[in-house]
């Protein structure tokens, strides 16, 4: 059954979900401040709003993919933002990586409003979006996120409710933690495998199924290896979602001396220009020279 769907953001992720959903025969209705990212899916079959309030207009779901908590409320409740066009019950799906307190503001200035917000961060990258099989964390009420799921089965193959608004973005935090420790774990066995002189190209294959085997091992790896830095996510990205994790951290007494570490390796990798780049970039740190990274 094809859903009436509306976008708000069309950059690398949230191109890779419109696509999806275009592809799974859905209606789409798509705005974006670079016109070039709707025309992309406007090709698709998409078609373009001048305005979230216009993309929100005659929809069952509202899905924002952007890149701060202030722009989602801006593209949700300001001047022609979701609020003007979307009609009650609408459900706002915030596919964001956003910090769970603002998202708890978000969630309840929609209540208000008559309009259901479920947060629905999500892991996999666009990659996994274009196939389906997005992992998906949810926050909100039960009934909302049930609903939400109508729309978000098209591009997920994992999808669990956490709790109350905000739970899903907390788990993305989660989520964060053990990736982006893994990715300097991976890096930094690359590098010694290198060092050492093992073929690091066979480690994939040599600990597959055991202990210390992983997706991450798997796909990235082998990136190391050859400093594949094709991009399907970026290190900024990174650094802003640590940086959220440090935040909560502080706010629950937690210790996490190996995320601040993290954190900082990301601002050190930002800060020597790299933040534009994939996440396979962090190889870098461990090779100890910046060379020549392929658009």
């Amino acid at each position: 059954m094809s859903e009436k769907i509306a976008l708000i953001g069309a950059g690398a992720m949230g191109g890779a979900i419109g696509t999806r959903l275009l592809e799974t025969g859905n209606s789409l209705k798509v705005f974006d401040l670079n016109p070039d990212a709707v025309a992309a899916l406007v090709a698709k079959g998409g078609v373009a709003a001048s305005s979230a309030a216009e993309a929100a207009t005659d929809v069952d779901f509202v899905i924002t993919s952007l890149n701060a908590a202030r722009i989602v409320e801006i593209a949700a409740f300001g001047p022609g933002g979701i609020v003007e066009g979307a009609a009650k019950g609408t459900v706002i799906i915030d596919m964001s990586s956003i910090d769970p307190s603002a998202t708890r503001d978000l969630a309840a200035r929609a209540a208000e409003a008559g309009l259901a917000w479920v947060d629905s961060p999500l892991s996999g990258g666009a990659p996994k979006a274009l196939i389906g099989e997005l992992t998906l964390m949810a926050g909100g009420e039960a009934a909302d996120v049930e609903r939400a799921h109508i729309a978000l089965k098209h591009v997920a193959a994992n999808y669990t409710h956490m709790g109350p608004a905000g739970a899903g973005q907390t788990t993305k935090l989660i989520n964060q933690v053990l990736c982006g420790l893994g990715f300097l774990a991976v890096a930094e066995a690359a590098q010694l495998a290198m060092d050492a002189g093992v073929d690091a190209a066979k480690i994939p294959q040599a600990l597959k199924g055991g202990r210390a085997d992983s997706a991450l091992l798997q796909e990235y790896l082998p990136r190391f290896v050859t400093k594949d830095y094709r991009r399907t996510g970026r290190i900024d990205n990174m650094v802003k979602d640590l940086n959220a994790v440090n935040d909560l951290a502080r706010q629950t007494g937690t210790s996490m001396p190996m995320t601040a570490l993290c954190a900082e390796i990301h601002r050190m990798l930002t800060a020597a220009g790299l933040g534009g780049e994939d996440q396979a970039a962090v190889m870098e740190f461990f090779n100890g020279a910046k060379e020549e990274i392929a658009p």
